[in-house]
């Protein structure tokens, strides 16, 4: 899909980000090209002066890195993409890519890539590419010292090309492995556990006997929704009585994404509206058609949304619109508080293209309050989304660690299962830079914020 005319709220630091508008402004005033030359003027001054003689891709860096530091210090959102990030920007908010289907890492000993683990449905998972494989070769080029992104470059590529991996299994010794490579989607739905019989569904009850769904949503990308549609279909074909929406440690996304999320549980609402530097107000409202989940007299089919303090942007707008039409308790910490809007504006004379992404506007959840939490804000101004009376709670680090884990986890599959087998090995503990495990696996995952949710769920109505 097109990235023209979508409006981008990006979320915390993250490449995650919300909505995106491209356009292009009329040249500047001749005072503006005055600024711009004290930019040429520096660059002679280094071409004449400096220690060493700068290549053309130095200064061309030189120039891209002035660029960001400036935008930067507009505000922590705005920014500037050469060609490169900005391939890497798009792919991430359509949700797709032309790739294999690796999750990347790299081996302790030899130095050379490794699979942490296939993704489910994709050239790598089907040819039988397993978690723990080590990548020697890609084509004809050892992969010693690579880091990630040099391997993503290498592996990635045009949809139906070709890559040969020569890979290397405990037991069977090096052998090679040509895939075509297909358009890998990064699901951002997910559920309570992968399905034993088919690791491309999911289980979604978290407590069948009270018929309780959770669904989790990582990112509001191009394939939020659709997911997120098929997902509440299913659970209410299933008789799903309570509903749990987990946005913890959601950066953000697509704006519209996160405006047909909460418009999937409401009627034709304001849900958020956007506000320039001049007063200019742009409102997003809900449909009358569509709504699911909807009560009914003999089922309430209440909605608990629960957030943390990463919860941003496009989390926040979903959150703030069920919560203030009543639709949903929100459930865990207040919010992150990111509010504004960046526009991605492409640059005309730039081969290869290149854009900044400016911040332009504000947004204001339904009861007219703003979300942005401002560098001078204190604890009692209105910021970010608060949890409903009653439903806040709050967590440690090592609490929020153990959830980030626990979900990283929950997306591991081993490999195919008539290659792995009924029992294979299950997703490794990350590990911190000292080389011990991030959190303490011999004590069991207790969720108490999933907990309160489940309590509020099941009290009678």
């Amino acid at each position: 899909m097109s990235l023209r005319n979508l409006v981008w709220l990006l979320a915390v630091p993250a490449f995650v980000a919300i909505g995106l508008a491209i356009g292009y402004s009329a040249p500047a005033p001749d005072k503006d090209y005055k600024l711009v030359r004290q930019v040429v003027d520096v660059l002679a001054e280094v071409d004449a002066s400096y220690v060493r003689e700068l290549s053309d891709a130095d200064r061309q860096k030189l120039v891209e890195d002035m660029i960001d530091g400036g935008l930067h210090q507009l505000d922590p959102h705005s920014e500037y993409f050469n060609a490169a990030r900005l391939a890497e920007f798009e792919s991430t908010t359509e949700g797709s890519f032309g790739g294999v289907g690796i999750s990347l890492g790299i081996d302790a000993k030899s130095k050379l890539l490794k699979v942490d683990h296939p993704m489910p449905g994709t050239p790598a998972y089907n040819a039988g590419v397993v978690a723990g494989d080590i990548i020697v070769k890609v084509e004809n080029d050892s992969t010693e010292g690579w880091s990630i992104e040099q391997a993503k470059k290498r592996i990635t590529g045009p949809i139906n090309s070709n890559v040969t991996l020569t890979m290397r299994r405990d037991g069977k010794g090096e052998f090679p492995v040509t895939l075509t490579r297909g358009r890998i989607e990064m699901h951002p739905v997910m559920g309570v556990a992968r399905s034993k019989t088919d690791p491309l569904k999911w289980e979604w009850f978290v407590d069948p006997q009270a018929k309780i769904a959770v669904i989790r949503i990582a990112t509001f990308s191009e394939l939020t929704t659709k997911e997120l549609r098929a997902a509440v279909t299913e659970i209410e074909a299933a008789g799903a009585r309570g509903l749990i929406l987990d946005l913890r440690d959601n950066p953000g996304g697509l704006l519209n994404q996160a405006i047909d999320v909460a418009d999937a549980f409401l009627p034709d609402v304001r849900i958020v509206s956007t506000k320039d530097r001049r007063g200019s107000e742009r409102v997003f409202g809900g449909k009358k058609e569509g709504t699911l989940f909807q009560p009914t007299p003999d089922n309430p089919r209440p909605i608990a949304v629960l957030v943390n303090r990463n919860s941003a942007s496009a989390s926040e707008i979903v959150a703030a619109a069920l919560q203030d039409h009543g639709r949903a308790v929100v459930v865990g910490e207040r919010t992150y508080g990111k509010g504004s809007v960046q526009k991605l504006l492409r640059l005309p004379h730039n081969d290869p293209p290149a854009a900044v992404k400016l911040t332009t506007e504000t947004y204001w959840r339904p009861n007219g309050k703003n979300i942005h939490r401002y560098p001078d804000a204190k604890e009692a101004d209105d910021w970010g989304v608060r949890p409903s009376p009653r439903m806040e709670v709050p967590t440690a680090e090592e609490e929020r660690l153990r959830y980030a884990v626990e979900m990283r986890r929950l997306d591991y599959v081993a490999g195919r299962p008539d290659v792995v087998g009924p029992n294979p090995a299950a997703a490794p503990m990350p590990k911190g830079a000292d080389g011990r495990a991030l959190v303490d696996e011999s004590k069991p995952f207790e969720d108490r914020v999933l907990a309160k949710a489940i309590e509020v769920l099941r009290a009678p109505r």
